[in-house]
C-alpha cells in the first residue's frame, strides 16, 4: 500500500512543486554592468556574462573586444516567470542603456559593445518588439537596438562572472584594489549612469 501511495504522489505531481525557469539574452555594452543591474531584479535567478551573435567558436575576451568575431558582450538572464515577466525585463533593459547609440555604449566603443536583444522564439520576439516600440515612443527618438535570432551563447571566462561583487584583489588602472571597487570606479568613469539618467530621466532603470 505504501508503495502505491508513493507512486500516486509522483504521478500526480504532489511532491515539491516544479520550479519554472526561463531566460533571455541581451547585449547592453559592458557585461559586468548588465549582470550587476539585472541581478538586482526580483525574480531573476542569475545573470551570466558571455559572448554571442558572432561566427567564431569559443571566443575569448581579447578576441571579442579586439573585433572581427561578430560577437557581442552579452548576458544570459535566467528568471522565474512567476515573479517577473519577459516584457518587464525587456522594458528594464531598454531603460538601462542608450538604445540610440549604434557605435557602442558610453565610453566603450566598437561592435562588441553594441546593444541587441537575442530572441529564441516567436513569443519573445513579440515581447521584445513591443518593448522596443514602447521605448521609442517614450523617448521620441529612433532606437537602433536590433532584435536578432538567438545563436550559440558562450559563457565568458570565470574572471568576468560576478566581477561587480568580487572581493578578489586585482591590479587595475585605479591601483591594486578589489574587483568590486574597480567595477564601481570604472562604471562611474565610463559615465553609464549619468547618460542613462540624462536620456531616460525618472524612468531610468538601475541608474540610482
Amino acid at each position: 500500500m505504501r508503495s502505491f501511495v508513493l507512486s500516486l504522489i509522483v504521478i500526480l505531481g504532489l511532491t515539491s512543486p516544479r520550479v519554472e525557469a526561463a531566460e533571455i539574452i541581451v547585449a547592453g555594452g559592458c557585461f559586468w554592468c548588465v549582470e550587476a543591474d539585472f541581478e538586482k531584479v526580483k525574480g531573476v535567478k542569475e545573470a551570466i556574462s558571455g559572448y554571442t551573435g558572432g561566427s567564431v567558436k569559443n571566443p575569448d575576451y581579447k578576441q571579442v573586444v579586439n573585433g572581427g568575431t561578430g560577437h557581442y558582450e552579452a548576458v544570459k538572464i535566467k528568471y522565474d516567470p512567476k515573479k517577473v515577466d519577459t516584457r518587464r525585463l525587456y522594458d528594464l533593459f531598454f531603460r538601462s542603456v542608450d538604445p540610440t547609440d549604434a557605435g557602442g555604449q558610453f565610453c566603450d566603443r566598437g561592435d562588441s559593445y553594441r546593444t541587441a536583444i537575442f530572441v529564441a522564439n516567436p513569443t519573445d520576439r513579440l515581447m521584445a518588439e513591443a518593448a522596443k516600440a514602447s521605448a521609442e515612443k517614450a523617448l521620441g527618438r529612433k532606437i537602433v537596438t536590433p532584435i536578432l535570432p538567438a545563436s550559440k551563447f558562450y559563457k565568458a571566462e570565470k574572471v568576468h562572472q560576478n566581477y561587480y561583487k568580487s572581493q578578489k584583489q586585482t591590479l587595475t588602472r585605479f591601483g591594486y584594489i578589489t574587483r568590486e571597487k574597480a567595477y564601481k570606479r570604472y562604471r562611474a568613469a565610463c559615465g553609464r549612469d549619468k547618460r542613462v539618467k540624462q536620456l531616460w530621466g525618472k524612468n531610468a532603470a538601475f541608474a540610482g
